[in-house]
């Protein structure tokens, strides 16, 4: 796993870009948050399901996407 600000191998480097997604807490939101952080950008999210980690279901909140970015070795902040 790539330490954080540091991009998968054979992935887009997005290392020193900043990106803010919004609808992140679900849906492609997550998938597009969570997939910046792959690529090593430092991601801003928003949503409207803050909530911890395990208060859904399916883990829709900003809370486990910002722990999903981070697990992906991106950083977060919501």
């Amino acid at each position: 796993m790539p330490s954080p600000g540091q991009a998968e191998s054979g992935s887009s480097s997005l290392v020193n870009h900043v990106c803010l997604v919004t609808g992140a807490s679900r849906g492609i939101g997550r998938g597009v948050a969570v997939s910046l952080g792959r690529c090593g950008a430092v991601v801003y999210i928003t949503g409207r399901t803050l909530g911890e980690v395990d208060d859904t279901p399916d883990k829709s909140t900003l809370l486990a996407t910002a722990k999903a970015i981070t697990e992906a070795g991106g950083v977060s902040s919501q």
